[in-house]
């Protein structure tokens, strides 16, 4: 069997932080694989489709007619006008 050269790289890096032999780190890293792999897959969640729905036209179109209608909101109120 031959270890393509990424592989080997990131084995001994895991060897040197384990301190462990190489055999131990190659080992767990195949059981670590194999168990992935022996999963069962996991189901695809489904999509429901989405509903379109109209909600008319838009009261404000701009930020900044909202902030002055608010504005103007807060002034009545302030004021004691409304």
């Amino acid at each position: 069997m031959t270890i393509d050269e990424d592989n080997a790289v990131r084995l001994e890096r895991l060897r040197r932080r384990r301190v462990a032999s190489f055999k131990e780190v190659v080992n767990e890293a195949i059981r670590s694989g194999l168990d992935r792999l022996e999963e069962p897959a996991r189901k695809k969640r489904r999509q429901s489709p989405t509903n379109v729905v109209d909600l008319g036209q838009p009261l404000f179109t701009d930020v900044k007619d909202l902030i002055a209608e608010l504005d103007d909101e807060y002034d009545r109120k302030k004021l004691g006008t409304e």
